[in-house]
């Protein structure tokens, strides 16, 4: 396994390794539901050092990668970032990326880690100035309520200033970071990119601050999944769409970008499967790769699911035929036959991320 800079924290704070898409993370520490809560209340450092990051210069070089993602990045402004995906010719999802605007010739893009490879070879093959600096780079992201006090009290003045998926160069002391207001927790919070040398003094600094604790991969999934965020290559791969996903306010429709005939194509004949939340009505969970069933018949499957601390339940999603997607509609799920319904996202609605 490959590992981050921040390995032998983990260790030294009892972290449990794991294998996550090859990488040797921490899946939790004092358990995943005392560090969900924990985030939810205070504030929480998650080591997401295994991402992607590359950094791309220049006018053409920025239209040329505008031409690859789905969503609008020509029109993004200077200092905001935005979500979309990166899309192979049928119109499924290479991997969802965020893309960070530096300047009006400059971006900064992150990927995830198990489709990293692909999407660094598809990118260097259409953008011509294009860096991928994911070895040097480490990103360190700290979620919570309090993440934004902690950070002032680092020095980290740009914090009050941010909104809700702006971002901004500025120093950690002497280092140069790049802070961005934005997660994976529904928490307020910030994810930090920094050079790989300094990730241990900063970690170590984050984790000086009495409200602040480590907390690890099975944290991150447990809130990630009662906002309803999908995890790529579990909840979608390459044979799904943004449709499928139901993400279509993330696709720039008005613009070109790869694979956009094939998912006009997709959304004009229908009939697709939807992401659809779902929830039981107990501690017991849906569970990743369970068919979900109607009157007998298997009719979907789970993509993720798990009990939720801040909600009470199990929760999960799966995905459901268009025409039984609505809230509501219930279901059997798995080989024991857990009673499921339908329901809204997000799941826990007293998140503090646009705070």
């Amino acid at each position: 396994m490959k590992k981050t800079p921040l390995f032998d924290e983990h260790q030294a704070n009892g972290g449990k390794i794991v294998d996550f898409s090859g990488w040797a993370l921490p899946v939790q520490y004092e358990g995943i539901v005392r560090e969900h809560i924990h985030t939810r209340q205070a504030a929480s450092v998650f080591d997401c050092s295994h991402m992607g990051e590359f950094h791309i210069r220049g006018e053409a070089s920025v239209r040329a990668y505008g031409g690859l993602i789905c969503c609008d990045i020509l029109g993004l402004k200077v200092g905001r970032a935005r979500y979309g995906s990166l899309l192979n010719t049928a119109g499924g999802i290479i991997d969802d990326i965020i893309t960070l605007k530096l300047a009006e010739d400059e971006l900064f893009v992150v990927s995830n880690a198990g489709p990293l490879e692909r999407v660094a070879a598809l990118l260097k093959e259409d953008v011509p100035d294009i860096e991928d600096i994911s070895a040097q780079t480490a990103k360190i992201d700290i979620q919570g309520p309090r993440s934004r006090e902690v950070l002032k009290a680092e020095g980290l003045e740009a914090a009050s200033e941010l909104r809700y998926f702006q971002h901004c160069r500025t120093k950690w002391g002497d280092v140069d970071i790049l802070l961005s207001r934005t997660g994976y927790t529904g928490e307020l919070g910030f994810e930090i990119f920094l050079p790989a040398s300094a990730a241990v003094g900063l970690y170590r600094s984050l984790l000086a601050h009495k409200e602040v604790q480590p907390a690890g991969l099975g944290a991150r999934d447990t809130l990630r999944t009662e906002m309803g965020y999908p995890l790529s290559g579990q909840d979608f791969d390459e044979s799904r769409t943004p449709l499928e996903l139901r993400m279509d306010l993330f696709v720039a429709w008005d613009r070109p970008f790869r694979g956009k005939d094939a998912l006009l194509a997709h959304k004009e004949e229908g009939g697709f499967p939807l992401l659809t939340a779902i929830k039981t009505d107990s501690r017991r969970a849906p569970r990743h790769g369970w068919e979900v069933f109607c009157d007998g018949a298997a009719v979907g499957v789970v993509t993720s699911g798990t009990y939720g601390p801040s909600v009470g339940h199990g929760i999960g999603l799966a995905f459901i035929p268009e025409e039984l997607a609505g809230p509501g509609v219930v279901f059997a799920a798995g080989p024991k036959s857990i009673e499921v319904r339908t329901a809204k996202l997000p799941f826990y609605e007293k998140g503090t991320c646009r705070h």
